[in-house]
């Protein structure tokens, strides 16, 4: 269902460091999807995630900013298929480091 989608921040909560700058290049094998990202204030990140049911992913991220700062969080997204076929990620997420606040974001596969 994920494996080599790319995705774009639709919306962030203003404690989230990803942007509409930012693209997500996701990765499936059985039930573990994985992605690179970067863009905006992310100069690299990664995330890891356990397919569970209704193919929500539940993941850990990790990436440095553009301060340099190694910022690190957990985050479980549901699916949403659109009309046209293309994958909408509901997320909600927390920080493991810093303030360890929480948010919600939503990113929208796009098709090259």
């Amino acid at each position: 269902m994920y494996n080599n989608k790319i995705f774009a921040t639709k919306s962030n909560t203003e404690n989230g460091e990803v942007s509409a700058e930012t693209r997500f290049h996701y990765f499936q094998k059985e039930n573990i999807v994985w992605a690179e990202y970067s863009g905006g204030q992310i100069i690299k990140g990664f995330l890891i995630a356990n397919v569970v049911e209704g193919n929500c992913l539940d993941m850990r991220y990790e990436h440095i900013n553009i301060n340099g700062e190694l910022m690190t969080g957990v985050c479980y997204s549901t699916p949403e298929i659109l009309f046209d076929g293309r994958i909408i990620l509901n997320e909600k997420w927390k920080w493991t480091c810093g303030d360890f606040s929480e948010g919600e974001s939503v990113v929208e596969e796009i098709v090259a």
